[in-house]
Formats: C-alpha cells, structure tokens, sequence
C-alpha cells in the first residue's frame, strides 16, 4: 500500500541535501528541563525557609494544613473546565509550582524591599506599608505570576490555543501563589495568637482562615485570570498581529494589577469598606469572568461540531465521531465504553483520540480563519496520524455514544475554500494514505 511520510521532506539546496545542524547543548531539552527544575527546587527551599523563620515550625504546620484545603477544589474547578481540549499535566504542574515558589520568592523578597526602602526614604512607615500593600505588592506578585504565563505561551505553544488555556495556566499559577502566601499568613497569625493567648473563634487564626480561605480563596486566581484572558487572546491572532499579540497580554496583566490593587486597597475605605469591595465588585466579576470560562468552554464544542465534519468527508472520521466530540456527555460515554469492553488501555486510547481530535478542530477553525502559523500542513499530518493509531478503539466507543447519548443537532462545515499559503492541507484535509480506503483495514 502506497503511503507519504509523516512529516514534510525538505527540499535540497543549491548544493545537494540540506544538512541540519545539532543544536547547542543549552538548547537541549535535557539541559532546559534541568535547568527549570533545579531553579523552582532551589526557589522552594528558600521560600520554605523563609516562612518556616517567620511562623515557626508549629505555625508553619498550622498553616500549611489550613492553606491546603481550597487547592483541590481549586485545581478541580480548572481541570474541569479545561475538559475540552485538555493540556498536558506538566504544564499545569509547572504552573503550580512556579506560583508556589518562584513566584511566591520574588514577591516576598521584593515587596520586603521596596517596603522598608520606602519607610526609610520617607521616615513613615505606616504610609510605606499602605502604599507597599496597594501599589508595590500589585505589580510584583502578578508580574511574577504572569510570567508562568509567559513561559508556556513562547515555549509550550502547541498547548496555548485560546482563552481556556490562558485562564487555566494562570488561574493554576495563581492558586499555588495563594497557597504559599496563605501558609504566610496563617502560621503568622497563630503565632500571634501562641503570643497573646486568643484561642476559640474570636482568634486571629480563626478570621484570618475566614476571609482568606472561606471567603476568598478565588481571589489571587481571579486577578491572575485577567492576565491569562490577554495572553489567550494573544494566542487566537494571527502571527503577523504583532502588535496585538503584544498588547492584548499586556493590557490583561494592568487589568489584573489595577484589580488586585483595588482589593488590597478595600480596607483603607472605611469600616466596612472590605465587604463593600467583596460584595460589590469581587463577587460579581467572579460570576462574570466564571459565566466568560463556561460560554468559552461551550463555544468549543461548538467549534469541534463544526469543523469535523470535514474530515469525515475526506475518510479520517466515521459519520457519527463529530456529533460525539462535540458532547461531554457522549466523551464521557465512550470512555466509558471503552473501558467496559477493553479496560483501562481502551479508555486511555479514546481519551487521546478525544483529545486529539479537539486540536485538530481547533487547529482547523484557526487555518480557516487565516490564523494558523507556518507548521499548519505538519501540525495536521501530526494530529491525523495520531487519530489513525488509535481509531480500532475510539470509532466503535465514540459511535457507540453518539447513539445513546443525548442528541445535539449536528453542524455542518462551511463550504471547503480553495488551498491557501498554507498549502494543499488547508483547503481540503490532508489524505496522506489516498491509495486505499481508509475504511478498509
């Protein structure tokens, strides 16, 4: 049977075949990978021995077992909505660790800085607390969160596409940031109350855990989200867009300063000027930046629906596979299946090929609408590749569910355009084995 390579062959140059060249050692992924986890484990070390010398040991304890509770509900709620098309684990683990330690390092080193600079230049150190707490702690914290951020958006391109994993990169950031900062706030507060005896309810441990974790546990991932929401934007335009793909990130991160600025800023307008801030602004934009994730996480389906179909017309995809991609229902059903009738390696197979398909949609939606970079052809051959290797697993789950899972009423692909700059896989899916029928196997 007649089939193309999986990926382009270079043509040759002037002078015989194009030689590529070995890259520098400190281009490698070995020495990156080492390099970034031996700079997040020494950042560790030395945020763990800075909030141990400042609580203690037992109210290092306290407060590392109060400020855990919310991540995993945290962690969840991200999780789930990042179920469409969902990133790879180290991601989001670099994520977290990079909020839970450098992140966390730089804010506390910094802000301790530009703190006691400004009580010593200005012989008030009331006023430097305040403006530390309202203008210096804003900038430092979420530019070092948003640089997390950053990091994925140049170096994990591949997994950044949009809004969701904008808002996912940065709200998990933001919750590991939260949660070293929580171990702070916490273990100081119940050394103070070791100090002063205040133990029960009325304690200072009991309503710093209150407004902290009760009450706002969302508050560092809901600033950091603006952030994530410009960066995801970012990652929707075009790569000639230079200049939008510039400022949208940065108008996001202001956004999150100005918010965060705002928040610490609450108590200093009155006695009740925290629970005016919290009710009339935080909880709202909470509720409208939640309702934005769910619109975003829908719209996605809705993109996965519409552009499938053409791969089904080109022989990729059985007739039934976009209606059931484009279901969290019926992706959960044919996993579901899956594992009934071939264990755990089944459903692993299905959740790739759900996974796979996902990006290719996307990949698609952004090629049509003339957004996709240079690698589209490749990108593509990549992720059909992907779906072949697991199709005698996925297709008899997926039609499986698009049977018993409630029906959503199926979309069809616009009208095929002409090929592009982007080459012949554009235009029309990419059949690289079209010397056979890909339904005979």
């Amino acid at each position: 049977m007649a089939t193309s390579p999986p990926f382009p062959t270079y043509p040759p140059g002037p002078h015989g075949p194009v030689l590529l060249r070995h890259p520098h050692w400190w281009q490698r992924r070995w020495v990156r990978y080492g390099a970034l986890i031996t700079l997040l484990a020494l950042s560790g070390l030395v945020i763990l021995a800075l909030v141990r010398r400042q609580t203690g040991t037992e109210g290092f304890l306290v407060g590392l077992g109060l400020a855990v509770l919310p991540v995993p509900w945290l962690i969840a709620a991200f999780r789930w909505l990042d179920r469409v098309e969902p990133g790879p684990w180290r991601n989001l683990v670099f994520a977290f660790a990079w909020g839970a330690c450098a992140a966390a390092l730089i804010a506390i080193v910094a802000n301790s800085f530009a703190t006691k600079w400004i009580a010593t230049a200005t012989a008030d150190p009331a006023g430097a607390d305040t403006l530390g707490a309202t203008v210096i702690a804003p900038i430092v914290e979420e530019s070092a969160k948003a640089a997390a951020v950053l990091l994925v958006f140049l170096f994990r391109r591949r997994d950044f596409t949009g809004v969701v994993d904008g808002v996912v990169i940065a709200g998990i950031t933001a919750t590991g940031f939260a949660f070293t900062e929580n171990i702070l706030y916490l273990g100081t507060a119940f050394g103070a109350d070791q100090v002063s005896g205040g133990p029960g309810i009325a304690s200072v441990t009991a309503a710093t855990f209150f407004v902290r974790i009760v009450m706002s546990p969302f508050a560092h991932p809901l600033f950091t989200t603006l952030t994530g929401l410009g960066f995801g934007f970012a990652a929707f335009s075009a790569e000639r867009q230079r200049a939008r793909r510039v400022l949208l990130p940065l108008g996001g991160l202001l956004l999150a300063m100005s918010m965060h600025a705002f928040w610490n800023g609450s108590s200093t307008f009155g006695e009740f000027g925290f629970f005016a801030v919290y009710g009339g602004f935080m909880v709202p934009v909470f509720g409208l930046l939640t309702w934005l994730a769910i619109w975003t996480r829908q719209r996605e389906l809705r993109t996965v629906r519409a552009e499938l179909p053409a791969y089904v017309l080109a022989g990729w995809l059985g007739p039934a596979e976009p209606l059931a991609l484009g279901s969290m229902r019926a992706r959960r059903t044919a996993r579901d299946y899956a594992r009934h009738h071939g264990g755990r390696p089944a459903a692993r197979a299905v959740a790739q090929y759900e996974a796979y398909a996902t990006s290719l949609a996307f990949l698609r939606h952004r090629g049509r609408k003339g957004k996709a970079g240079a690698d589209f052809v490749v990108r593509e051959r990549e992720l059909l590749d992907e779906l072949w290797q697991r199709r005698d697993a996925a297709r008899p789950a997926l039609e499986y569910a698009a049977r018993v899972a409630p029906q959503v009423r199926p979309m069809y692909a616009a009208p095929v355009p002409a090929p592009t700059a982007y080459g012949p896989g554009y235009g029309y899916p990419a059949v690289p084995y079209s010397a056979y029928n890909p339904y005979q196997y």
